[in-house]
Order: C-alpha cells, then structure tokens, then sequence
C-alpha cells in the first residue's frame, strides 16, 4: 500500500504515520495541494485528505482530481460537515467520508476497504468470461448468461456465482464464502450462506435444467463445476446389444422375462416324458 496524506493537523498526522509504518505502508505527507500529475506519478493506492485545508478552491481540486484519475481511491478525513457537504463530496468521487475527530485504525480501515474496491474492479475489467456448461459469468459486466440470456440475480447472488466459478471447482468453506462475501466472520447459526446457494441454485436449474452446478459438501461447503444432467440416450448412442428379455420400457422388459420363464418350463415338461 502505498498512501498520501494531505492535511496539516500535526498530531493527527504524528498519530497516523506512527500506524501506518507499523503497517508497513508507504506514505508521505503532502501540506498543500498538488496537480493531478503529480499524484499520478506518486502511484498511489489512495489519498487522505483533509477539505479544510484546501479552503474555498477544495470542491474544484476534488472534482478535477476525480476526473483525472478515476482510478486513485479517495477517503476526505475532515472536520465536522454537514449532510450537504458529504453527499457533494462523494458525488464529485470522493470513495469515503470520515468525521474527525477519528482512531487511526479507522482512517487505515477505510483506505483499505478503498483500495480493495478499487482492486476488485480493475480485476472484473480484466477478466475474462468464466464458461461452465451452459452458463457463462461475465464479471466485467456483473451478469451471468445462459445460452446468451441474462440470469435475473441479486447483487450479492451474482458475486456468490462469480466466487465459485473463480475457484476452479475447489470445495469453498461456508466460513470463507462468508468472510469474502459479507466482509466479516460468520456468526455461529448463520445460514446466510445456504440461503443464498439454495436461491441460486434454483435459478440456474431453472434456466438450464440438463445441467447441475453447484455441489454441496455435507458439513464443508460448495463446490462449483459443470455437470451434465443428460441421459445416455439423449446423447445418440445407444447399446450395440440389449441383454435377453432387456426391452426398451418397463412392459418389453416383463415380456421377455415371461418368454423366458416359458421356454424354460417347456423344457423341463419335454424332459419329464419319457422317450
């Protein structure tokens, strides 16, 4: 992580580096502010910034910052605001708002949470298409198709499939899916997570029935793979030979066997009499 602070609150600033070296970040302090060149040539992982110190021109640098570099995660640490000021400032990019006074873990907490939104984003641009079957998950643009028709899921449905089609068909724990999804440790009892994969998996058997796709592991968790639901026959091949009296439906199975149990009963009538 690497991390800007522009503010000139000097316990403030003593508090927060003395945490973010302990962290292992690197950072810098920045007492005015500074072109959108220059914090592009920092590469940042994000900005902390105070408004405050940026007096009557702190809207216009925030708005022009955002525009230039939509990619730097920003976290404005300022003092109280009113509820105006906030959603202008988030409106114009900011990623998050913090009131001082504040703990140093917060600030660190946010700017984390930031850049790992950020992260996640420039991965999904990225990404190719994940194919299983019929299904094909598009995590640059949050939908997943069946037989190039969009699947009707939930936010939260979608980022269920995408983490599992991501894991390559490796079984998932409860606990993990949980903590990656929700963003914190499952509570003993919660069953968030079947509730979930039970709504899910009824979409996808619903939009494609020939196929099973996710599994579950009995007192484990959920594993991701494609499976073919179809029966041999559907398939165009079918047996070189059937067994003796083995038809192709329950009746011609009872059939044969009656022939069967027939020729044998005159075998052993014909055997009896004598010659």
């Amino acid at each position: 992580m690497r991390v800007a602070v522009l503010d000139r609150d000097s316990g403030f600033i003593q508090v927060l580096s003395k945490r973010l070296d302990r962290a292992g970040w690197e950072h810098r302090v920045l007492a005015s502010p500074v072109a959108a060149e220059a914090v592009l040539s920092m590469r940042l992982s994000a900005l902390v910034v105070d408004l405050a110190v940026l007096g009557p021109q702190a809207w216009d640098w925030l708005e022009r910052l955002c525009g230039a570099l939509p990619e730097l995660g920003i976290v404005v640490c300022t003092g109280p605001s009113t509820v105006a000021q906030r959603v202008r400032g988030l409106r114009l990019g900011a990623d998050d708002w913090i009131t001082k006074p504040c703990h140093p873990e917060e600030v660190i907490a946010r700017v984390q949470s930031v850049a790992r939104r950020r992260r996640r984003a420039a991965s999904r641009s990225e990404a190719v298409p994940l194919v299983a079957g019929e299904v094909e998950v598009r995590s640059d643009r949050f939908q997943a198709f069946v037989g190039g028709a969009s699947l009707d899921l939930t936010r939260r449905e979608f980022e269920l499939i995408e983490l599992l089609a991501a894991a390559d068909g490796r079984v998932l724990e409860r606990e993990e899916i949980y903590s990656r999804l929700w963003g914190y440790t499952m509570v003993r009892g919660d069953r968030s997570v079947d509730v979930f994969v039970r709504k899910l998996r009824q979409k996808l058997e619903k939009a494609s029935p020939r196929w099973r796709y996710i599994h579950t592991h009995f007192g484990i968790g959920y594993r991701f793979a494609a499976e073919s639901l179809a029966p041999e026959r559907d398939s165009g091949t079918v047996p070189d030979e059937l067994p003796v009296g083995w038809g192709t439906d329950a009746g011609e199975r009872d059939a044969g066997d009656q022939r069967e149990i027939a020729g044998a009963q005159q075998e052993r009538e014909l055997a009896a009499k004598p010659v």
